[in-house]
């Protein structure tokens, strides 16, 4: 019974037959063999590698041929030389461009010229809003008109009209002191007839009438006087002031007003107008929205054939300047083999801190330069234009 209990149960199902009980046991299965094809995938993978790591060897070790520059660079003409940056501007014989600034505010309401337009000395350039002067100018004309007219009118008198009124004035007191001298005379020798013929009250008034005749024809001629010795000298030189006085006024306004249209002060040619139709310029000159700083509202320069470099020669090699006789230099056009010999004018004895070629004045860097000026002739053949930088090298 114990051994029965451990043992397995035959499968109520398939129950084991009994010539299975006693079969030679089974044959062992065979052990299957992993696939190979992992590993050619790696194989495969690196040899892929390998081949990669050869092209990009095989590019990256090529000889790169390089690239021819842009524009030839420049070089020194002489065996010993100074670089300077140069800046191309008018041949002035102050060494600067004439920057007009207009005397007066307003709206620009018109222009006359152009950028690059040969103008000459008194050319207007363009126009500001003169209307509120024009009105000042015109008040003034016109207040120093009726002081001129008052001043003529104390010159002239007296006038007629008012001399043959006062003369008539001066006729008719006499008249009347006549009539009243003749009515005391018959009063009186009324009364010396006749006392009772007449009151005293009555020879009184009449007396006084008479006496008050004759002072009325004295006043009468006194006015007559008067009128004919004109008006009195200090009236006419107070008045003679006063026209001067408006008149130097309307003069200034004029000259004032003149100054709303602003013109050439020089032959020369507009290199820049900063003061387009519909902007607002000032003796400051005219707001420029990109800088944010103000600009002179018009930029002028000469006219001639030939134009002026400025170099800018750092201080530390100001000792290898020439000490005497003229400077030699050359200039290099940048991006061009242009290069131009350049005659010496004259050097500003003045070491200023170097200003960025944005002739920003604000824009300092930590550097001194001498400013030395030289001239050049204009080739017709390549046009120059002011404000470009050009390489300078200077002979020591």
């Amino acid at each position: 019974m114990a051994s029965d209990a451990g043992a397995p149960k035959p499968s109520p199902t398939a129950p084991t037959p009994p010539a299975a009980a006693h079969a030679a046991p089974a044959a062992p299965q065979p052990v299957k063999r992993k696939s190979s094809l992992p590993s050619r995938n790696v194989m495969i993978v690196a040899a892929v590698g390998v081949v990669f790591a050869l092209i990009v060897a095989f590019l990256l070790n090529r000889p790169v041929r390089p690239q021819p520059p842009a524009f030839q660079p420049s070089a020194t003409p002489y065996a010993k030389a100074i670089f300077a940056n140069g800046i191309i501007e008018s041949d002035q014989s102050s060494g600067e461009n004439v920057n007009v600034f207009p005397e007066v505010s307003g709206p620009v309401v018109a222009t006359y010229v152009h950028e690059g337009e040969v103008v000459r000395a008194g050319q207007p350039l363009f126009a500001i809003d003169d209307s509120v002067q024009r009105g000042t100018t015109e008040q003034l004309r016109l207040q120093a008109q009726g002081a001129r007219a008052l001043w003529q009118e104390l010159k002239a008198e007296p006038r007629r009209e008012t001399l043959a009124i006062v003369v008539s004035q001066r006729d008719q007191a006499q008249a009347s002191l006549k009539t009243l001298v003749d009515q005391r005379d018959k009063l009186q020798a009324s009364a010396t007839l006749d006392p009772r013929s007449i009151s005293r009250e009555s020879l009184d008034l009449a007396i006084d009438a008479a006496s008050a005749g004759k002072t009325a024809l004295a006043v009468a001629q006194r006015q007559l006087d008067l009128t004919r010795a004109g008006a009195w000298t200090y009236d006419i030189q107070n008045q003679a002031a006063q026209f001067a006085a408006l008149s130097h006024g309307y003069d200034s306004a004029k000259a004032l007003l003149a100054k709303y249209i602003v013109k050439a002060s020089a032959d020369g040619v507009v290199l820049a107008l900063n003061a387009p139709k519909g902007g607002y310029v000032s003796p400051q000159g005219a707001y420029d929205s990109y800088t944010q700083s103000n600009l002179p509202a018009a930029v002028m320069g000469p006219g001639a054939g030939t134009l002026a470099v400025r170099a800018y020669v750092d201080e530390i090699l100001l000792s290898r300047l020439a000490k005497t006789g003229p400077i030699q230099a050359q200039m290099s056009i940048r991006g061009s083999t242009i290069t131009e010999p350049l005659e010496f004018v004259r050097i500003q004895p003045y070491v200023t801190p170097k200003v960025e070629l944005s002739n920003e004045r604000a824009e300092q860097v930590d550097l001194r330069v001498l400013p030395v000026i030289f001239r050049f002739r204009t080739d017709p053949k390549f046009k120059l234009y002011p404000g470009t930088e050009v390489d300078v090298y200077i002979r020591e």
